[in-house]
């Protein structure tokens, strides 16, 4: 009996990351597997995985400009002039249900324009919720909830909206891979073929808002929640105790404003997500917010943020072209087909469930489309997919898995601003919640967008 190089390398890979080997690791000991097993020898494996390697570069260098303006917006003070604001608001409106859903709103577009508007990704979420932690607390608000709110924030705007990460997800990751793997994807929208499984994302949120965590929770009032809002406060309060002070602060504001519309309209231009960091993190220093001896600084500190998931992505490009280069994809596809047997129900929630389980272990949903596209696309083909159909599933079976794994990014931000003081677990508080409400109608609205787009 022959085994599937590809099949086997995912199989490996998969393995390895829900046993916690590192996610880079995984993907290169499940290619140079799949390589060896398919015959290639290890210098033609290498030299695919390289080749691989130089796709992804792009995508990395965006992810790492994106971290030196994140961290340049937060320089600026912008992300504690908010929660200094949310503070003195609850402070003056008491603990009212308006109140409640006026800050559950904030944390929904706050979480949203940090894909696409002002993207910035989980960097806001230190900064701005350990403050508010004392407000939860006295409203008595399920800290579950606000990690329903964030996540939700985080994942489906760059899963449906094409700007910022969502260019990247949508355009230079997910419709260049489809493109590559033989469709042709010039007049497919990614946004029509993304609203439906958009739509499940938003009904797991009202579910959690309405339904699963409406009732109070109590919480302990500790010291460190206490600090972290005197901190905010503090600070805006002494930016006003000098007209200089005052004046510096809102300047600083202004620029930071100014910086974001300047990033988003290059962007829109030029269809670079390069360019319209570069552009914006520019504005910071030509304005001198970041000044020129703290620039080396801010722009280290960024890519630290984002090196992780640039590493990530470039070794997924490196696995899939390995996959590619072992020509055992179409075999596997055909298997897949036959044992289908021309049931496109039963095969779109099987890859569906596939991403899922891929996207859980590798906890990167825009790491996880380069593997995914080189083995669907033939499938979607053989099977009578629609060109819309195949990137709804791709594009579905992607962000399967983000919100609701432990390693990622999406579930791993809301716990770090909600855990400060040590009454948020990270696996219970986090991941379950998110992977409940979440990733269970993104599976059936995936499915849903599969049959009839």
């Amino acid at each position: 009996m022959t085994i599937n190089a590809v099949l086997l390398a995912v199989v490996i890979m998969l393995g390895l990351s829900l046993a916690r080997v590192h996610v880079v690791l995984s993907l290169l000991i499940g290619a140079l597997a799949g390589g060896l097993i398919a015959g290639l020898g290890m210098t033609d494996t290498l030299n695919a995985f390289q080749e691989g390697i130089r796709n992804g570069a792009q995508i990395a260098l965006s992810y790492a400009l994106l971290g030196a303006f994140a961290v340049a917006i937060a320089h600026s003070g912008l992300p504690q002039s908010l929660a200094g604001a949310v503070i003195k608001r609850i402070d003056a409106g008491g603990t009212s249900g308006m109140i409640k859903y006026m800050l559950f709103a904030g944390l929904v577009t706050m979480s949203c324009f940090s894909q696409n508007l002002i993207p910035i990704h989980i960097a806001f979420i230190p900064l701005l919720v350990p403050p508010l932690l004392l407000a939860f607390n006295r409203m008595h608000i399920d800290r579950r909830l606000i990690a329903c709110l964030i996540t939700f924030g985080l994942v489906t705007t760059y899963m449906f909206i094409p700007y910022g990460f969502g260019d990247i997800y949508l355009n230079q990751i997910m419709l260049k891979n489809v493109g590559e793997a033989g469709i042709d994807v010039s007049n497919i929208s990614v946004t029509k073929a993304m609203a439906i499984p958009a739509l499940g994302m938003l009904v797991g949120l009202l579910v959690a808002v309405f339904i699963s965590y409406r009732k109070p929770r109590q919480y302990q009032q500790l010291a460190i929640d206490k600090q972290a809002r005197d901190a905010v406060v503090e600070k805006d309060a002494l930016s006003k105790t000098a007209a200089g002070a005052q004046t510096q602060s809102k300047m600083k504001t202004i620029v930071a404003l100014i910086a974001i519309v300047t990033a988003f309209v290059v962007q829109l231009y030029t269809d670079s997500l390069l360019l319209g960091s570069m552009f914006g993190f520019g504005v910071f220093m030509a304005t001198g917010v970041v000044k020129w001896r703290d620039a080396d600084t801010v722009f280290n500190d960024g890519i630290k943020l984002m090196a992780m998931i640039g590493f990530i992505m470039i070794t997924a490009q490196g696995f899939a072209e390995v996959m590619k280069a072992t020509e055992q994809i179409q075999p596997l596809v055909d298997g897949a087909a036959s044992l289908f047997a021309g049931n496109k129900a039963m095969a779109a929630f099987i890859m569906l469930l596939i991403g899922l389980i891929v996207t859980m272990g590798i906890g990167s949903s825009f790491s996880t489309i380069p593997i995914l596209a080189a083995i669907y696309v033939p499938l979607c083909i053989s099977l009578g997919f629609s060109p819309l159909a195949t990137v709804a599933i791709i594009g579905t079976a992607g962000a399967l898995g983000d919100a609701g794994s432990p390693a990622s990014d999406s579930t791993l931000g809301p716990t770090s601003g909600l855990n400060v003081d040590g009454q948020h677990d990270h696996i219970k508080d986090s991941v379950v919640p998110t992977f409940i409400h979440y990733n269970i109608p993104l599976l059936v609205f995936g499915w849903i967008a599969a049959m009839v787009l």
